[in-house]
Order: C-alpha cells, then sequence, then structure tokens
C-alpha cells in the first residue's frame, strides 16, 4: 500500500510540472500590447528567461524597437536598494533576455520599448520566490 501512495504521489508531482504554465502579463504601452512571458512561475532567485511579444494596433509584431528590461528591488532595513538592467534581444519576432534576480522578495520590472525615437514603458511586479 505504501508502494502505491509513492507512487501515485510521484505521478501526481510529474503531471503538475508538466502542466505548470510561465508567468505571463499583458498590458498596453501607449500604441502597443505587449506581452511578458517568463519561463518560471512563480520567478526564482537566479536566472529566469523573459520573452517580449510586442504587436502594434493593427496586431502586427514590432521587430525593430530596441528594449531593455530594468528590475530592481527597494531598499530594506540593511540593505540597499538593488538595481539591475538588461537588453533584450529579438529573435524570431520576439524579444529575449535573461533576468538574475539575486534574492527572493518583491520585485519591479519595466521594459522600455524605443522606436522611432519614442519610448514606451510597460512596469509590472513579481514575487520572487
Amino acid at each position: 500500500m505504501k508502494k502505491v501512495t509513492i507512487v501515485l504521489a510521484i505521478l501526481f508531482l510529474a503531471c503538475g510540472l508538466a502542466f505548470a504554465k510561465d508567468y505571463t502579463v499583458t498590458k498596453k504601452a501607449g500604441p502597443y500590447t505587449v506581452l511578458v512571458r517568463m519561463d518560471k512561475n512563480p520567478p526564482i532567485a537566479g536566472e529566469n528567461n523573459i520573452v517580449i511579444s510586442i504587436q502594434d494596433a493593427a496586431g502586427a509584431d514590432i521587430v525593430d524597437a530596441a528594449v531593455m528590461v530594468e528590475y530592481s528591488m527597494p531598499a530594506m532595513p540593511g540593505m540597499p536598494a538593488m538595481n539591475y538592467k538588461t537588453k533584450a534581444d529579438a529573435k524570431s519576432k520576439k524579444y529575449m533576455a535573461t533576468v538574475d534576480f539575486s534574492m527572493s522578495g518583491a520585485w519591479s520590472i519595466n521594459v522600455k520599448i524605443t522606436r522611432a525615437g519614442k519610448t514606451q514603458s510597460v512596469k509590472f511586479n513579481v514575487d520572487v520566490s
């Protein structure tokens, strides 16, 4: 009976991991619709891959923008604020980057999109475990 219970527990755990969804956020940034997807849900301390899709008002993919991902954690007692940024590279109609959260906790993420001399931003928060 113990073996059956252990096998079932492993099976349920494996199924849960197989169907776990990415962390996703969809927001408007000026004339653009921005979909941000992270490969871990919830994001973890350490490296997390991020994929950004940008579409114009007509639904066409934007592939000629400069995209920067800025992420930060505010200062806390005994700890200074942490601020990082990374460039997202264009690949296959999407922009890809890796964010490296140095610790768990509440982080702010700001995706900056620069195109034709104008910059638009999408801001959101994540709880890193």
